[in-house]
């Protein structure tokens, strides 16, 4: 039995945020067919123009009850449109009766203005995180996570978290094999979980276009085995003194400190996600053992792993609320 995933847009909607999702499902449904039906729906149907000008298509919102998912697009229509009462109407009878309801980006005003995220935990995109606490000063607006989930609810970062949201709905469904596939036909990265933070040092690193690359991306892929500064010279081909000077040099910090970065925050991404155990995620990113990885914790975020996975348990059970907001 398929899942209808409805994409809901409006118009000043931005395209990515609801074309990514798009074709995320639509290549998960390769896979497995008849996995996903995917709609777009907007309050009035026929064109609507997004912020680029570019149209989609859109059918009359459907019966809520026929919802799986719902995905809200974001864009600079956003605040228009969580004004419109019968939009409001439709998200919260999704609320009460589909399976998920989630955002992409500024979709969160919407969820916010139908008192979804009262009390709750959400993000949004970094730059809208002024006027948001301003409008909405009962959400827990987390400003800096690529997505967040709260109970059925899930709101995401700008535009491309929408495709890592997504990819971990897929999960959710499908397993984690059809995610990675699928993101292996996106090409995009399999796959930033939504604890990793918008201005992560995963993301900062990622930026280095000179000649150590390569190199870094070597080193996301094998954080569980040794990467120490010879080994890490003897990959780049230079001395290991020549090479601790010039990659400092480039990216301003030492080898040791950049692999510890990514090793703890890629730990810390998995565990909240839902990563089940702390001894196979301190191996899988190379800390030796979860006593290892504690001290690390400790000493970059001020608490242990096993905080940020109570706190992902405690996120779970959260944000079921759907009253109207007035």
């Amino acid at each position: 039995m398929s899942r209808r995933i409805v994409v809901l847009v409006f118009p000043g909607f931005q395209l990515l945020d609801a074309a990514g999702p798009i074709a995320a499902f639509e290549i998960a449904g390769y896979q497995q067919p008849r996995s996903y039906g995917l709609s777009v729906v907007a309050k009035e149907p026929g064109r609507v123009r997004s912020s680029s000008g570019a149209e989609l298509v859109a059918r009359r919102f459907p019966r809520a009850s026929r919802v799986d998912t719902l995905i809200i697009a974001g864009g600079d229509g956003s605040r228009r449109a969580m004004a419109c009462a019968r939009t409001r109407r439709f998200i919260t009878a999704c609320a009460a009766r589909a399976r998920r309801v989630t955002s992409v980006c500024s979709g969160s005003y919407l969820l916010a203005a139908a008192g979804l995220l009262d009390g709750a935990r959400a993000t949004t995109h970094w730059s809208r995180t002024p006027d948001f606490r301003k409008r909405f000063p009962d959400v827990q607006l987390e400003p800096d996570r690529i997505f967040v989930r709260a109970g059925k609810i899930w709101t995401s970062a700008g535009i491309s978290a929408g495709i890592d949201l997504s990819l971990s709905l897929i999960a959710d469904d499908l397993g984690e094999a059809v995610a990675r596939r699928t993101a292996q036909e996106l090409v995009v990265y399999y796959r930033r979980p939504g604890g990793q933070s918008q201005f992560s040092a995963l993301l900062e690193l990622e930026r280095a276009d000179g000649r150590f690359g390569a190199l870094l991306d070597h080193v996301r892929e094998h954080l569980g085995s040794r990467l120490n500064v010879e080994v890490l010279a003897r990959r780049a081909g230079m001395s290991p003194r020549h090479f601790a000077r010039a990659f400092h040099d480039e990216l301003g910090v030492t080898p040791a400190r950049a692999v510890e970065r990514l090793r703890t925050e890629t730990a810390h991404a998995a565990l909240a996600s839902g990563a089940s155990s702390l001894e196979d995620v301190a191996r899988r990113c190379g800390f030796g053992s979860a006593e290892r990885m504690r001290r690390t914790f400790l000493r970059v975020y001020g608490k242990p792993p096993s905080a940020v996975k109570r706190e992902q348990r405690r996120a779970e059970t959260t944000g079921d609320s759907s009253d109207d907001r007035k």
